[in-house]
């Protein structure tokens, strides 16, 4: 394991160099689509004494934060550059894992601003955005046209389509990621931001506790108890729901843009026969929560120069371009989404950005793995029925006040 080579010098983490130049890490999660090492090699060709490694930790997020968190915090020096989940930055900033980088130095002009607002943290920028992310409604379009219907645009729409078109064609009415993780959190919380609610307000105190969380994770709640939420989706991550819908067994699917080119694959059910939409919410258009994730410099670094201009280099319009072409995943810089011969290729890319434009972010908390556990827990409870709504969300507003004080 990586964190168990770094060495420490003498108490507490060593202190890197923010001028040093020379060989770096880029330590990841899994790189599902294989892109990443192409990106370096074409950044080795160009600078060979700067060469950068790519080293891929394991593909569950929680087991990633965990190696992350372990080497950052022992001071391991071969941390240069990592690839943090979004919500992951403030705490790494906080903590002091990561260094504090001027703007100057690593522009974030062009790129997306709400992916950008990611890498903030106590009026600082500590990370740069490297892809982006955001909740989206896939749907059989096929199957809508043989009914002579739209796309939902409402729930009371999404309900009614998976609730009595879907029976009738033998498939699954929607399905989200409803496995007790982050993926469920992410679910409950565009439920409740549609609804008009929030888990913290912008001060950080809990603002859970009200008829708008209730009427999001009611909405969840209800589908599970009345059939058309699927109870096999109470165990789906990304991959399992994305599996579901591409084999054709679901009519609606809310998951990230990373779907859409294996959608359309030539492993796939249901190529050409889907399209995709903004979530909706109870009267109109609903609220996406941002994912993603963001480059920054390990305080450790001995190379901290050169880790900076790897993530320029990184976060620049042609290796971008190729985070899309590449990676299928959706890129930080503004202007390829209006990009011709991009909208050409990628159709969803309007879709995708009015999408990104609308979302709403996570609590930017140090504590948010603490409260996304509580947040699930919570949850799920509900939506198996172990508790009813109206409790689930009195725990949850009790158990978030616990960890963020407030």
């Amino acid at each position: 394991m990586l964190a168990a080579g770094c060495g420490v010098a003498g108490e507490g983490r060593r202190r890197g160099d923010v001028s040093g130049v020379g060989p770096v890490t880029l330590v990841t999660g899994r790189d599902r689509a294989g892109y990443l090492q192409g990106l370096l090699d074409s950044w080795n060709a160009a600078r060979p004494g700067e060469r950068a490694t790519l080293v891929e930790l394991p593909d569950a997020a929680d087991e990633v934060r965990a190696q992350l968190a372990e080497g950052l915090a022992r001071g391991g020096d071969r941390f240069d550059v990592v690839n943090l989940d979004v919500v992951w930055t403030a705490e790494f900033a906080q903590r002091g894992w990561i260094a504090p980088l001027e703007e100057d130095g690593v522009p974030t002009a062009g790129l997306l601003p709400a992916a950008a607002g990611t890498g903030r943290w106590d009026g600082r920028l500590h990370a740069v955005p490297f892809t982006t992310n955001v909740g989206l409604l896939y749907y059989r379009s096929d199957v809508l046209a043989a009914e002579g219907e739209r796309p939902p645009a409402t729930w009371a729409d999404l309900e009614r389509l998976a609730r009595t078109v879907a029976p009738r064609h033998g498939l699954g009415g929607y399905a989200g990621q409803l496995l007790p993780y982050e993926g469920l959190t992410v679910n409950v919380a565009e439920a409740v931001a549609s609804a008009g609610g929030t888990f913290l307000d912008g001060r950080g105190r809990v603002a859970v506790d009200g008829p708008q969380a209730r009427a999001g994770l009611g909405f969840l709640a209800r589908g599970v108890a009345e059939g058309w939420i699927p109870r096999e989706a109470l165990g789906f991550r990304e991959e399992e729901s994305r599996q579901a819908f591409q084999d054709g067994r679901l009519l609606f699917l809310r998951s990230w843009p990373y779907v859409y080119p294996q959608a359309e694959g030539p492993a796939s059910r249901v190529a050409g026969r889907f399209g995709v939409v903004p979530l909706p919410g109870p009267g109109g258009p609903g609220a996406s929560v941002l994912g993603g994730s963001d480059l920054a410099v390990g305080s450790a670094s001995r190379y901290q120069r050169s880790a900076r201009e790897l993530i320029r280099y990184l976060t620049g319009v042609e290796v971008q371009r190729r985070v899309l072409t590449e990676g299928g995943l959706p890129p930080v810089v503004a202007e390829l989404y209006e990009d011709p011969e991009l909208v050409g290729r990628y159709p969803y890319l309007p879709v995708l950005r009015r999408a990104l434009d609308a979302a709403v972010q996570r609590p930017a908390v140090p504590a948010y793995q603490q409260l996304s556990l509580a947040v699930s827990a919570a949850s799920y409870d509900a939506l198996l029925g172990r508790s009813t709504v109206d409790a689930a969300v009195s725990r949850m507003a009790a158990d978030l006040t616990e960890i963020v004080g407030g």
